[in-house]
């Protein structure tokens, strides 16, 4: 699963081909043990939990980089090599 993004301790990953649990386009975030998979471009918890803080920080990152991030999600679906994406500084 590779990783897009990485900051403030969070990793941002996105899996390939990942449509049959979900549906919708999706992260996978990850921070000190706890994940959560977050939707494009809502930032809404599909699934899992982090802490509320780096979640707001997180849906803040995807507002950010929606296209970005949509962008990849169109790779990953044919499995496609994806792109980093700049980190919240």
């Amino acid at each position: 699963m590779p990783v897009l993004s990485m900051f403030l301790g969070i990793i941002v990953r996105m899996f390939y081909s990942d449509t049959a649990r979900h549906h919708k386009p999706h992260i996978h975030v990850s921070y000190q043990g706890q994940s959560a998979i977050l939707e494009i471009p809502s930032g809404e918890v599909l699934a899992g939990i982090i802490p509320d803080k780096k979640l707001k920080i997180v849906q803040v990152w995807i507002d950010l980089h929606q296209d970005e991030l949509l962008a990849n999600w169109e790779l990953a679906v044919n499995g496609e090599d994806l792109f980093k994406i700049e980190p919240l500084r």
